[in-house]
């Protein structure tokens, strides 16, 4: 039984989360290599080295496919709207005025 396709928005979150933890994996090798603030150093003498580069790798890998989702969702094409953008609804409630910041009120 061949398997459903996958909805296009799923793919696309899950390619651009895939993209973050990459990103995450090459800034912590990079962290080990170039021993920045002496980070290398300290975790090649430490004895549960794995552990401490799996758990940042996962954490950044979370924080940056989380980052790197939020700027594709932003940078996509918006849609045509159906007019001058205000919003629809009931309105104001009665006695309820817009303000506008910044303005000086008349008196």
């Amino acid at each position: 039984m061949p398997m459903p396709a996958m909805p296009k928005l799923l793919r696309f979150l899950l390619v651009h989360a895939a993209i973050g933890f990459v990103v995450a994996g090459l800034f912590v090798m990079a962290l080990v290599g170039f021993d920045i603030g002496g980070f290398g150093s300290l975790v090649g003498r430490s004895t549960v080295a794995s552990l401490a580069l799996g758990v940042l790798t996962a954490f950044l890998g979370l924080t940056f496919a989380s980052v790197q989702m939020g700027v594709a969702i932003m940078l996509l094409p918006k849609e045509e709207q159906d007019g001058g953008g205000r919003r629809r609804g009931p309105g104001l409630p009665a006695g309820l005025q817009p303000v506008r910041i910044g303005a000086v009120p008349r008196r």
